[in-house]
């Protein structure tokens, strides 16, 4: 098995690829980071009724 030169990519995309690798990439951080705020909403919210008095 060959290992790739460090001067040159294991693979070239075409312009499309890319595109689509890009907009699969925005997608996943911005699920990931809606996540993530609504984990520390919820949170925050939960530490807040038991500071409360709530349940």
């Amino acid at each position: 098995m060959t290992t790739p030169s460090p001067d040159r990519p294991a693979a070239m995309l075409t312009p499309e690829q890319a595109r689509a690798r890009r907009a699969r990439n925005v997608a996943l951080s911005l699920t990931i980071g809606f996540l993530a705020v609504l984990f520390y909403g919820v949170t925050i919210v939960k530490l807040g009724l038991r500071v409360g008095g709530g349940q």
